[in-house]
């Protein structure tokens, strides 16, 4: 069985945000690695705002999660690429809304595009079980 143990060292300053510095992983069996997940929507269809952007990915990582038999609480690290210039804050509320008091490894990256215009965001994570 996969265990978890944040590392936040004394020595160095608290995070930012509700995410932890590192994670150390021991016992795990299984790892997830995500490509970058997108916006995009079962139809096809990627909706306009950042925030609903953020839901379909959280929804989109939430369903790879579940058919590789893990949780949210399996991921150990989560990097998030937004479009510069946009809202983070709703990216930032959706994870922490998906994540609940999990606390992972995680990482915000502003780009100035991704591979299609029209997402303005998108994440990979690592979990391990």
């Amino acid at each position: 069985m996969a265990t978890h143990q944040p590392i936040q060292p004394i020595e160095i300053a608290p995070p930012a945000a509700q995410y932890v510095h590192a994670i150390l992983t021991t016992g795990a069996q299984r790892w997830l690695h995500t490509s970058g997940v997108v916006p995009t929507r079962p139809d096809g269809t990627v909706p306009e705002a950042m925030e609903d952007q953020a839901v379909v990915v959280w929804s989109n990582i939430s369903a790879m999660l579940a058919d590789a038999e893990m949780s949210v609480e399996d991921i150990v690290s989560v990097t998030t690429y937004a479009v510069v210039g946009q809202p983070l804050a709703g990216v930032m509320a959706a994870r922490d809304r998906v994540l609940g008091e999990h606390r992972a490894a995680s990482t915000l990256v502003t780009v100035p595009a991704l591979a299609r215009p029209e997402w303005l965001m998108e994440i990979s994570i690592i979990a391990a079980a």
